[in-house]
């Protein structure tokens, strides 16, 4: 879905309607508290315990999912599933049973998924990961730490799906790929699986006999019903802290392991040729080749190298437009990088604050040649990265450990005149360092940790000196967890330090991050005779997070105005002071139409580091489950009070107005072949000073079970009086220039699946992107904090702007005198983007893949003047591609 920022929080409702949004949502949030609450269990839950047996001199079974082996006739049935969702604690539909068996190398598991109807099952196909139709699943919590496991999920298909386990359930990540096998088949009492799990792939400790976490699940389809092996109250206070246990592993040795994947990828570019320039000419092809591997230095700890990282995606980047000129954070999806990054993570304060964010390892390059006229440019796409380490796992004595090196080289833009061609530095090389360790303890209910991240740049005389030379940031965080996980409390602490010319700290201080420029700010000021900033921020959060129907939490995070951590991590904004405190309730079992219900209540409140009290923020929320197993979702915001320090950039600190939001949203069946959501946000700013519009809606078919295509367009409009242009000066005074704007966005994610079978697939991907911003009303900031929007500004008349057609600019003179006195460029646009892929994917070899990807794209900037599907016409259906014409083929050798 496209996606843009701009500089405010707005919506289109006017205030008339305000009351009746709010008896809606306050109706919606009090019946959910007036349902019949059911007593509450106080005792805690028995643990069950299943004990497995090795096979000896009893012949492994075959897998095939014909559960007919004499193996396992070894160990007994293990039953008694319980339903978890949606009414948790009763007979399941339909029962299932397991029985487990080991060898020195495999961990084996035998299913049993009773159906009285065997054609009713749904097989339907998708990637793996997909998590289609009827399945059945294992977790496994093999560092015995209640707080991480592997999972492994089989659909009555065939298709695999595996996920690690972190956070105590709250997080999986499916990018976790091991190598394990399975087959299913349906009979006359529903359908069976045989999984053959190699211990290679699990992490776990050395000792005489193991005791794992262990969970089952299983999905029912048709009446899209949970039952679990282990109970699991609703208001447990997690997923992995409540697993029964696995017993009876005994002498087996932990190994390790040893994974070598190289690959190899030819690539054909074509694209317009642009006559004169010659590195457009129409077409490139380049073959390429690297490798993964993975070094089992224990079997709990891993080194992870590779060469050369490829990115591997299906879904590109959703086109983006930042008015507000921050940063815009984009998912990483390098494998490389994804795999235990959980291990690397650290969310220091909330949002997407992290002291790693590992897309800066391969960025553009920061730098741009200096060129006269006529000459063309050719630029890397991306910083080469030579190489890359990764050292991490969890040993058996609760501590997590990760550490990763990674070195990028330079990058020269090449130059050529038209008579020869030279070379120009736009990236220095770099080195990249990432340490972090946590260590459990109090069993497993408590934990403390720490993270080291450093960047070093090899600066070469006075080239691209305006680039930090080096950056160092260190972390320590804590969690503790009491009554059962109950409740909870944790807290982190963060400092930075970044180092380098006057230049290099001078830019540091002015950049959006910081604005230490800011005419207002008593507390900062530019300083250009610096070589470093030193920073701090953190978090200290309290909260009940189980037992009955209520939840709540509540912290206090600041980031200091010298905070700065792009170098390796992400942050959106220093110089900041937060609380929040939230309130949420839930329902433990049905209640008449509804199958779940949530309410949630949040109030925060910020402050910068010169005591400004920059915004108030309230919200209502209710998310609703019907027994039709529809989802419905309704949020009411309030903002009472807004300021920002950012969106004159640089200039004083600027007030909104009053804002009010509501969005609703709500999608159909999700098993239905043909499925559909809908959703709408509109939000009004008093005075009408501002407003934004959203409506997003979308279906899904699956005709067959192998083929599944959906759309999902998304179109809003924008609107403000106070949207900022530009600053310049008026003699020595400074003007900070706005403008009134009329903003429509309109995309489209379209997505087309055809599974062959689970390791053979085709997938489509496609993206059209628009969005047109038409400017009028230009105005001058004149008292930034006035309550009234219309005090803040001074709209421009006819005698003091006009428009020059032949520089397309703008050309103001504010004393009316006959002279102009500055001028403002036209900061009208269209922009227009497509991309989509099409890729092939086979699996021929567990572990091993051949891809055929076809990736095509245009960009362009069309008439402002035009509507939003003109410039579909204009910029996408008429005009020529470029293509990317890919093989990749990948081996994976499990020594």
């Amino acid at each position: 879905m496209g996606v843009y920022y701009f500089n405010h929080q707005s919506s289109i409702i006017n205030h008339q309607s305000i009351m009746k949004s709010s008896i809606t949502v306050i109706i919606l949030f009090f019946s959910s508290l007036f349902v019949p609450i059911l007593a509450q269990e106080n005792s805690t839950v028995e643990k069950r315990v299943y004990t497995t047996q090795f096979l000896n001199q009893t012949e492994a079974p075959t897998i095939d999912g014909i559960l007919n082996d004499k193996s396992w006739d070894i160990v007994d049935w293990t039953s008694d599933y319980i339903e978890n969702e949606p009414d948790e604690n009763t007979p399941p539909t339909e029962q299932t049973k397991f029985k487990i068996v080991y060898d020195k190398n495999f961990l084996y598991f035998a299913f049993k998924c009773y159906d009285k109807d065997p054609k009713g099952i749904i097989k339907r196909l998708s990637r793996r990961d997909g998590f289609e139709g009827d399945w059945v699943e294992v977790n496994i919590d093999s560092y015995n730490d209640k707080r991480t496991g592997f999972s492994f999920t089989i659909s009555a298909s065939g298709v695999k799906g595996d996920e690690f386990i972190s956070d105590n359930g709250n997080n999986w990540d499916g990018s976790w790929n091991p190598i394990w096998y399975v087959k299913t088949n349906v009979d006359e009492e529903g359908w069976t699986a045989e999984l053959k799990i190699p211990f290679s792939q699990l992490k776990f400790g050395a000792s005489k006999e193991q005791v794992w976490g262990l969970q089952s699940s299983r999905r029912y389809f048709r009446a899209e019903e949970r039952s679990v092996w282990q109970r699991v109250k609703r208001d447990a206070p997690g997923w992995v802290s409540e697993f029964g246990e696995l017993r009876g592993l005994v002498d087996i040795q932990p190994q390790k392991q040893l994974e070598i994947q190289p690959f190899v990828v030819t690539q054909l570019d074509t694209y317009p040729k642009e006559e004169g320039n010659p590195f457009r000419d129409g077409s490139d092809a380049k073959i390429t080749g690297g490798l993964d591997a993975k070094i089992g230095i224990t079997n709990d700890l891993t080194l992870d190298l590779t060469i050369n990282p490829d990115f591997g995606q299906v879904d590109a980047d959703p086109g983006a437009i930042a008015l507000d000129g921050f940063q815009i954070f984009f998912q990483e999806r390098r494998p490389f990088f994804v795999e235990n990054k959980n291990i690397f993570n650290y969310q220091f304060a909330d949002g997407q604050d992290n002291l790693f964010y590992s897309r800066r390892i391969g960025r553009s390059p920061q730098g741009y040649p200096t060129t006269s006229g006529g000459e063309n440019v050719d630029i890397p796409t991306n910083s080469t990265i030579l190489g890359a380490a990764k050292f991490s796992g969890k040993t058996k004595n609760g501590w997590s450990i990760g550490v990763l090196e990674s070195v990028t080289d330079k990058e020269l833009a090449k130059i050529d005149d038209g008579t020869g061609r030279r070379e120009a530095l736009v990236e220095l090389l770099t080195n990249y360092i990432v340490g972090r360790a946590q260590k459990d303890f109090n069993n497993r209910n408590s934990y403390f940790g720490g993270i080291f991240t450093a960047t070093n740049r090899n600066l070469q005389g006075d080239q691209l000196n305006y680039l930090r030379k080096s950056a160092y940031t260190a972390g320590f965080d804590f969690m503790h967890n009491w009554k059962n996980r109950k409740y909870y409390i944790l807290g982190n602490v963060v400092a930075s330090q970044v180092n380098g010319s006057k230049e290099a700290i001078a830019i540091t201080q002015r950049e959006l991050t910081h604005l230490f420029q800011r005419v207002d700010a008593g507390h900062v000021e530019v300083d250009e005779n610096r070589t470093s900033l030193t920073g701090t921020g953190g978090k200290l959060e309290i909260g009940k997070n189980s037992v009955g129907n209520w939840r709540y939490y509540g912290f206090f995070s600041w980031r200091s105005p010298e905070l700065e951590l792009n170098d390796i991590g992400f942050l959106r904004q220093a110089d900041d002071i937060k609380q929040i405190g939230i309130l949420t309730y839930q329902t433990l079992k049905p209640v008449g139409y509804f199958r779940k219900i949530n309410a949630r209540f949040e109030q925060f409140t910020t402050y910068d580091f010169d005591g400004n009290h920059n915004r108030t923020q309230n919200s209502l929320s209710s998310n609703v489950n019907l027994k039709n197993n529809w989802y419905l979702n309704y949020q009411l915001i309030h903002k009472p009070k807004i300021f920002t320090n950012t969106v004159l950039q640089g200039g004083p600190r600027f007030r909104y107005s009053e804002e009010v939001i509501n969005s609703f949203n709500v999608s159909t069946d999700s098993r239905k072949k043909i499925r559909f959501d809908a959703g709408l946000v509109v939000s009004q700013g008093k005075d009408n000073s501002f407003s934004y519009t959203e409506f997003s809606t979308g279906f899904a078919y699956q005709p067959i079970n192998a083929f599944t295509i959906s759309m999902y367009p998304n179109y809003t409009i924008n609107k403000s009086k106070t949207q900022y242009v530009a600053q310049t000066n008026f003699g020595a005074t400074p003007r900070y220039i706005m403008a009134d704007i009329d903003q429509r966005t309109l995309s489209a994610a379209i997505r087309m699946d055809y599974c062959i079978n689970p390791n053979l697939t085709i997938q489509y991907y496609g993206e059209p992107f628009i969005s047109r911003g038409k400017y009028k009303d230009f105005n001058r900031v004149t008292n930034p904090v006035a309550k009234y929007y219309g005090d803040r500004i001074e709209v421009f008349n006819s005698n003091q702007i006009a428009f020059d057609t032949t520089n397309d600019q703008y050309d103001v003179d504010e004393d009316a005198n006959g002279s102009t006195d500055y001028s403002i460029r036209n900061p009208d646009f269209t922009y227009v983007q497509f991309r989509s892929n099409l890729v092939l994917r086979w699996e021929y070899i567990p572990g091993s893949e051949v891809f055929l990807v076809w990736s095509q794209g245009t960009t362009g900037l069309g008439n402002p003047k035009d509507d939003l599907f003109r410039s579909l016409d204009s910029q996408i259906l008429g005009r020529k591609p470029e293509n990317i014409f890919l093989i990749k083929a990948t081996y994976r050798f499990l020594l």
